[in-house]
């Protein structure tokens, strides 16, 4: 017994020195080589960050948090300042058959966003979702009060300093208030908010193109908000973007004059309704949390989706008609939220 473990005290030591010899003779090979390992692995880790920054979406990326603002819509606020910056831009109905924007920017430099406008409560939905610094200049009852219930991280230009939020000379009240990305981080610093984010985009982005083979030709759309409110897409073939209208009139950036144009279409149809607040001027309601009918534009092309949103604070989905979350390009994208009966065409 005792002969029979002294030989494998043998054997074992044998073993532990040809592995030592071994590993000797490829750490001098790796050398005469020139640290072929180590290039090898540097070589590998390199080509896995060029790889993830070919992966990497464009419209939306780093852990800026996203910064959302109330954008006027009227006539005499037209045209706007900074709609092409935005990853999102959220189109819906308000009082009086107009609709109000709200851009939403995410690691934008802008010195000029506006004109801003009042909050309406249904816009905070949209905020919510993205995980968005809310920024409006006024607000309504119910948005006032929505506000607080939700406590949203808000900035309200009517309570701030003429440094912050500024009127310019060329349009007139109420339609001239305008304020920069770089002032939102201020004010936001100063109160306390949050000013990053790793909150997931609510759209399924593509680094692919993304074409819907099987979809519907979209060369032109039509979107009535109201009988004083039509919107137009046009489809420019060499950007492989939609060019906006409205009522009739190409729209184009306050201070660049590029034409306001979108990677990506959404349009949706929800319910919306006359509040009865206390200061009684029509303003709306929106019938929003559910699933709802609705279009995916990109390229040229249109398929029907459904947008379901459990609760005002949860993320839209938005879903293909066989339950598949739809993929959507590295783009910017307008999502439009129609009147349920709006007589939408899409040619």
């Amino acid at each position: 017994m005792k002969k029979r473990i002294n030989f494998l005290i043998i054997l074992l030591v044998v073993l532990i020195i040809i592995a030592g010899i071994l590993l000797g003779m490829k750490i001098t090979s790796n050398k005469s080589n020139g640290n072929t390992i180590n290039s090898i692995i540097s070589l590998g880790t390199d080509e896995g960050i060029e790889k993830e920054e070919e992966n990497k979406i464009n419209i939306y990326n780093g852990n800026d948090r996203p910064i959302a603002v109330m954008i006027d819509n009227h006539s005499g606020a037209r045209p706007q300042a900074g709609l092409n910056d935005a990853y999102v831009v959220y189109e819906i109905i308000v009082e009086g058959g107009e609709t109000r924007l709200m851009p939403i920017f995410k690691g934008k430099d802008l010195e000029k966003i506006g004109p801003v406008r009042s909050s309406r409560h249904y816009f905070l939905d949209y905020a919510l979702e993205n995980d968005a610094i809310y920024v409006h200049f006024g607000w309504s009852p119910q948005a006032e009060s929505d506000i607080s219930k939700y406590k949203v991280n808000n900035i309200n230009g009517i309570s701030e300093s003429s440094t912050n939020f500024w009127r310019v000379k060329d349009k007139k009240s109420p339609h001239n208030a305008v304020t920069s990305t770089k002032n939102i981080l201020t004010m936001a610093t100063s109160k306390g908010y949050r000013t990053k984010s790793n909150e997931k985009s609510v759209f399924n982005y593509k680094k692919e193109e993304v074409n819907l083979e099987e979809g519907k030709t979209a060369n032109h759309i039509e979107i009535p908000y109201s009988q004083a409110n039509k919107i137009v897409y046009e489809y420019n073939e060499e950007t492989k973007k939609y060019e906006r209208y409205e009522n009739n009139k190409k729209q184009t950036d306050w201070d660049t004059k590029e034409t306001i144009s979108t990677k990506n279409i959404i349009i949706t149809f929800a319910e919306n309704y006359t509040l009865q607040d206390t200061e009684n001027k029509g303003r709306q309601g929106l019938k929003n949390i559910g699933d709802k009918k609705g279009y995916y534009i990109t390229n040229g092309k249109m398929i029907e989706i459904i947008c379901s949103k459990e609760a005002r604070t949860k993320k839209t989905v938005y879903k293909d008609l066989l339950g598949n979350e739809i993929e959507v390009n590295d783009g910017n994208t307008f999502v439009q939220i129609c009147p349920i009966d709006a007589e939408v065409v899409i040619e």
